[in-house]
């Protein structure tokens, strides 16, 4: 392709006509432009069409803009591509009127390789909504989960800006900006927390009080609600999100560099399961606070429960004995259909699950594959189960032609199946109504675990019961250690070291003798030693 390199002045002659190019002061170094003309491919129509660019300082810098242009015109081959040719010629006649930087030949290449469009620049946020789209192999809530990070936060922050520019520093920037608006939302919701304590101590009665109510509760209604910040946890959930959808764009050669994999956030800590020993539930009763969001009931609490719904004869016993000794997820639980049990083979089988999305039921499979599964039941849970059919069964000759047939091995009175959200309220109520200290129903799950590995089952079996994908996630979320086998184990352990009997520690009724003995002086060296009286040195003046 031709192409020249020229220098120019705006230098006028005595009649005001421009020199350009025949200016003597051309000759100067400091005086005048360059400018640099490139041929381009013509257009589809056949018309002629150039790259035109000026104010150069040197001819050199011209040269390499030129050679920039040959190279990305010759990334298609001239005589055996000559629509790529065209397309490359296409963006740069779009650069030329913009007057944009010459395009990237790396990048450009890549796009051109990939067949992607080379003249517009797909921002964040549009790819996000690309990349969501293709996301069809996710189950609903999954994909619930990336696309309120998606619309919630990544593209409000970071949707204008193009995806080949997106950098660390955007998302450095973008998780201040979160932090700072926590700081926001929690301020405003101790003022409104504050506004709502102040509200309760103003007594009704009086003509004074209604105004100041008044008052107060127009000042409340004026507050934004309370809200939720985005805690540690949701930040790297984002972060995934967006990590992931990156990583789909350097799939398909769309990019090379992923900022979200090397962005630093704080470390998410997982809630620690504690177990309700005596001491916690006194602390709670006492201010009301639970040491930790998830807490395990010891073996005597769960038994505790149990028998509160035998002897109220509670419909929905079998449900939550299942739970509490096989680990089902409450999904899971809501959803087991009649089918699914063997009763000859004392199994069984996990293959769907109820899921709450707001408040509209999905059926779905098991959150992960190896949650379907066959589960062992021993022959008590057998006998339980045989007594929830029967009384399924009266319940079904009761209802007559009202009866739902859902096919659920756990339902409602009249067969319909068992909101989730609903047998979470439920667990709740009856909880309370115990007098136990409280726990989540998926609680429950960590009890089933807890008391397996307690009771010696090998871990690799609980997880398999559990239906977990790596025994590791049954040791590092579902391990409480029980008080008894705690201290069991310390026991044990203090055992295997043999000490002399001199070495042990005397019993407290033998050390409270002793000290009488000595007229409350302990004795500081033992029988048949050698007492050593130390002079006071002498400290020099």
């Amino acid at each position: 392709m031709n192409g020249t390199i020229t220098k120019r002045c705006g230098c006028r002659d005595a009649d005001g006509k421009q020199l350009n190019s025949s200016c003597p002061k051309l000759s100067q170094r400091q005086h005048g432009v360059w400018t640099m003309t490139q041929e381009l491919p013509p257009r589809r129509d056949g018309s002629r069409r150039r790259f035109r660019r000026s104010g150069y300082a040197t001819k050199g810098d011209a040269q390499t803009d030129m050679d920039a242009l040959r190279a990305l015109l010759d990334i298609a081959d001239k005589k055996t591509d000559p629509e790529g040719r065209a397309r490359i010629a296409d963006l740069l006649e779009t650069v030329a009127a913009s007057k944009e930087n010459i395009p990237d030949y790396d990048e450009t290449k890549r796009k051109f390789a990939t067949g992607q469009p080379l003249s517009t620049h797909t921002t964040i946020g549009e790819w996000l909504e690309q990349w969501l789209e293709s996301k069809k192999g996710l189950r609903k809530k999954g994909w619930d989960r990336y696309e309120v990070d998606v619309r919630v936060h990544l593209i409000p922050r970071l949707g204008h800006i193009r995806r080949d520019r997106l950098i660390v520093g955007h998302l450095d920037e973008m998780f201040a900006n979160i932090a700072e608006s926590n700081i926001e939302i929690n301020e405003a919701n101790a003022l409104r927390r504050a506004a709502l304590d102040e509200l309760k101590l103003i007594p009704c009665k009086g003509l004074e009080n209604r105004r100041r109510r008044k008052a107060l509760k127009e000042t409340i209604d004026a507050m934004p609600p309370f809200r939720r910040i985005t805690g540690v946890s949701t930040q790297h959930h984002i972060k995934a999100t967006l990590r992931a959808a990156l990583n789909a764009a350097i799939a398909r050669g769309l990019i090379v560099f992923n900022a979200a994999a090397h962005v630093e956030l704080e470390a998410a800590k997982r809630p620690k399961a504690l177990v309700w020993t005596e001491e916690r539930i006194a602390e709670y009763l006492r201010t009301g606070v639970k040491p930790s969001p998830v807490m395990v009931w010891t073996p005597e609490h769960a038994g505790q429960f149990l028998d509160f719904l035998a002897d109220t004869g509670e419909r929905l016993y079998g449900l939550f004995h299942l739970i509490t000794f096989r680990g089902l997820r409450r999904g899971e639980a809501c959803g087991v259909r009649r089918t699914d049990r063997n009763r000859a083979a004392g199994t069984l089988t996990v293959a769907t699950q109820l899921v709450q999305d707001g408040w509209e039921v999905i059926e779905n499979a098991p959150k992960t594959d190896s949650g379907e599964r066959v589960v062992a039941l021993d022959e008590y849970t057998n006998e339980v189960l045989d007594e929830q059919m029967l009384r399924q069964e009266a319940e079904r000759l009761a209802y007559g032609e009202a009866w739902i047939d859902s096919g659920r091995l756990f339902t409602m009175p009249d067969g319909s199946f068992i909101h989730p959200g609903w047998l979470t309220d439920y667990f709740e109520r009856l909880v309370e109504l115990a007098g136990l200290p409280p726990i989540r129903l998926h609680d429950l799950r960590h009890v089933a675990a807890s008391l397996m590995l307690a009771a010696g089952v090998d871990i690799k079996i609980v997880s398999e019961t559990l239906g977990h994908s790596d025994s590791r996630i049954t040791r590092d979320i579902y391990q409480s250690v029980m008080p008894k086998v705690a201290h069991d184990a310390a026991e044990a352990t203090a055992a295997i070291v043999p000490r002399g009997t001199v070495r042990r520690p005397k019993p407290v009724e033998a050390q409270v003798e002793a000290l009488e003995k000595h007229d409350g002086h302990t004795p500081a060296t033992h029988e048949g030693a050698k007492i050593i009286a130390f002079r006071p040195r002498r400290v020099p003046a």
